[in-house]
């Protein structure tokens, strides 16, 4: 069983590079990031994560470099409010003439995220490809779905592969609707309900 621990400050580094080796072939970081994509896919998981360490948790595998890692933002915290979204400027600056269409897409993708009830934000779940296929992905999420069935409390997160939606749906997702970026790929948001204790 793959052991887990949460992730700090000098865990990141090694983190977003198993994430944008994940998501090398990502239909929505394809079609955000042209040029220079995995920098730009660098950048962008390196603010998400440095986020996750005061807005939320984050998570990733122990005993040797990271094998992938789980980004998940807490119940209110999901949105970023305007003073916050100064401190994305030098992101904005990395993504250069991808930034409207990156905009694009996660304006579009936000505005459907549920407002309530409060819920945990799975922002991002990936592992290493050398690593998939062996638990690393249900170790990650597996602490904070255990935290929101103790406490009662939904988790959501959008799935930017529909070949990762049987995957969720094990974990207790649900698929809520599909959507259809505007010259771009489908995305399906899915949520979880606290799950009863297993008897």
């Amino acid at each position: 069983m793959t052991e887990v621990k949460v992730g700090t400050a000098p865990d990141i580094e090694g983190i977003t590079a198993a994430l944008v080796k994940a998501f090398d072939d990502d239909p929505v970081m394809n079609h955000i990031f042209r040029k220079g994509r995995a920098k730009k896919a660098r950048v962008f998981f390196t603010s998400d994560s440095k986020r996750s360490l005061t807005k939320g948790a984050l998570y990733t595998t122990a005993g040797g470099p990271p094998q992938g890692g789980a980004i998940w933002m807490a119940p209110g915290e999901w949105k970023i409010g305007g003073l916050e979204l100064l401190g994305q400027l030098p992101m904005l600056f990395h993504l250069g003439a991808d930034t409207p269409r990156a905009l694009s897409l996660l304006t579009q993708v936000e505005k459907l995220h549920p407002q309530e009830p409060p819920h945990w934000y799975l922002g991002v779940l990936g592992t290493a490809p050398e690593h998939q296929g062996k638990g690393v992905g249900s170790a990650l999420i597996r602490p904070i779905l255990e935290k929101c069935d103790e406490e009662g409390l939904p988790a959501y997160l959008e799935s930017s592969k529909e070949s990762n939606i049987p995957f969720y749906q094990r974990h207790g997702f649900k698929v809520t609707r599909e959507i259809n970026v505007k010259n771009g790929p489908t995305v399906w948001p899915m949520w979880r309900d606290p799950q009863p204790p297993e008897l």
